[in-house]
């Protein structure tokens, strides 16, 4: 780390993680959905009116996710919209799926368990994103 990125790093700030982002046409409502059907914590949302211009919701369990408002001056590499696709770690995906299912979430694939010992299903947001949940944790790290 070097020394002007280590000075504008907040003594509380989280690990380094990967966080994806995405685009809406309606980034408020997708925030409030993320919220409430799937447990993210709206941790920050700068804009006025109906454009987010940044968001981060964070996951309870680690990470979360960056989103904004799809702009008309945004560039041709942009997020589209509807294109996100991305897998959360949770240890309670019975219960997080009838969190989901009660708020209205469109489940794309039902709780199953994975021949690799993972417990998941899958739901869209009202954007098109593709949220899958499950206790898969990823395998150890191999050693140098």
């Amino acid at each position: 780390m070097t020394e002007s990125t280590a000075a504008n790093t907040p003594d509380d700030a989280p690990p380094p993680q990967v966080w994806p982002t995405t685009k809406a046409h309606d980034a408020r409502g997708l925030i409030r959905f993320l919220v409430e059907a799937f447990g993210f914590e709206e941790t920050a949302v700068y804009g006025e009116g109906d454009r987010v211009d940044h968001a981060q919701l964070s996951w309870p369990e680690g990470g979360g996710v960056m989103l904004g408002s799809i702009r008309p001056d945004d560039d041709e590499w942009a997020a589209t919209p509807g294109t996100l696709s991305a897998y959360v770690v949770t240890s309670d995906p019975d219960g997080l799926h009838a969190r989901a299912v009660a708020a209205g979430a469109r489940v794309i694939r039902e709780l199953s368990n994975t021949d690799y010992g993972s417990r998941d299903f899958a739901a869209l947001d009202p954007e098109g994103n593709r949220w899958y949940f499950g206790t898969y944790r990823g395998e150890p790290r191999k050693k140098p």
